[in-house]
C-alpha cells in the first residue's frame, strides 16, 4: 500500500478520508468510490503530532471512513525529500493508531493545482485533488 500507484482496494472500501500532510496545516477531504469525487473539509491547523492526531481522530469519528488516503510529496523528478519521509511517517502512524487501511498517493503539484483552480483553502483543495486522483485509479 505504498508508492505512487495504490494497490486496488477491496470493493467493500467505499468511503475515504484524505490528507494533504503538512507540519503546520493538514488539508482534509472526504469522498466515496460511488461518486468518484471529493469534498473539502476544514483544514487541520496544529503543530505537533499530539494535537494533529487529536483532530484526525475527531474527523475519523465524524466521517467513519473505510480507509484513509495520504498524499506523499516528491520532487518533480520523483525523488524523495524531507517532507516525503514525514508524510510516509504520518501514514504509518495513521495505520498504527486507527487500524484502517491507508493508501499513499503521489501528490506532486496538488497544491499548485488547487491554487490554479481557485481553492478557497489550498490545503483542503489539495486533499481533494489527492483523493480524486486516488478514486480515479480504482
Amino acid at each position: 500500500m505504498s508508492g505512487g500507484a495504490p494497490a486496488a482496494p477491496a470493493a467493500h472500501l467505499q468511503t475515504f478520508l484524505a490528507f494533504d500532510f503538512g507540519t503546520k496545516r493538514t488539508g482534509v477531504a472526504t469522498g466515496t468510490r460511488l461518486l468518484g469525487t471529493a469534498s473539502p473539509q476544514p483544514t487541520i491547523r496544529a503543530e505537533g503530532a499530539g494535537a494533529r492526531f487529536d483532530q484526525v481522530a475527531e474527523r475519523i469519528r465524524e466521517w467513519q471512513p473505510d480507509a484513509l488516503v495520504v498524499g506523499v510529496p516528491r520532487h518533480p523528478d520523483g525523488a524523495a525529500h524531507e517532507m516525503t519521509e514525514r508524510a510516509l511517517r504520518f501514514a504509518r502512524q495513521l495505520r498504527g493508531r486507527f487500524g484502517l487501511p491507508v493508501f499513499e498517493v503521489d501528490e506532486r503539484y496538488s497544491s499548485v493545482e488547487a491554487e490554479m483552480d481557485g481553492a478557497h483553502d489550498t490545503d483542503a483543495g489539495a486533499a481533494c485533488i489527492i483523493l480524486e486522483q486516488f478514486l480515479r485509479s480504482l
